[in-house]
């Protein structure tokens, strides 16, 4: 009876070692932030007969996010006819939480280097905004920050 027991002892121990160290890489993978957004500066551009203020941004902690976040998703919903559009939209809301223009389309965590939105010359900007990155694989949402949309 003893050596019943004892063999399946030894039968478990490999599964109980694998979920042990299973479980720590999970406990140690490196969880994705929430972005840090920031304004880098503001340039005048024309667009048909209307001229535009670009309000360009940053995400300060663009390197934390995985490469694969920006990946084609091919295999997604499309981005107008962009079928080949990104894992993961960027897109910009004012502070109430009324979008005001969106990304579907980047390749790599550094785009995030070279967000923006525009307003019409003349129209006065919203004070405070905040990106959301909506991983469309995951189903997640990472909210930034507010940012003050002054120089």
């Amino acid at each position: 009876m003893k050596r019943k027991s004892r063999a399946r002892h030894l039968l478990f121990l490999p599964s109980l070692l694998t979920i042990v160290f299973a479980s720590q890489a999970v406990v140690s993978a490196p969880s994705i932030p929430n972005p840090v957004l920031y304004l880098t500066g503001t340039e005048i551009f024309k667009e048909g007969n209307k001229q535009f203020i670009r309000y360009k941004f940053d995400v300060f902690n663009k390197a934390d996010f995985p490469a694969e976040m920006f990946a084609p998703a091919p295999d997604l919903p499309p981005c107008g006819k962009n079928t080949k559009s990104s894992r993961t939209w960027v897109d910009f809301y004012e502070q109430n939480g009324k979008r005001l223009f969106g990304f579907c389309a980047f390749t790599k965590p550094a785009d995030l280097a070279t967000i923006w939105f525009p307003v019409e010359e003349g129209v006065a900007p919203p004070s405070w905004v905040y990106i959301e990155l909506m991983d469309r694989r995951t189903n997640t949402k990472y909210k930034s920050n507010l940012a003050d949309t002054t120089e």
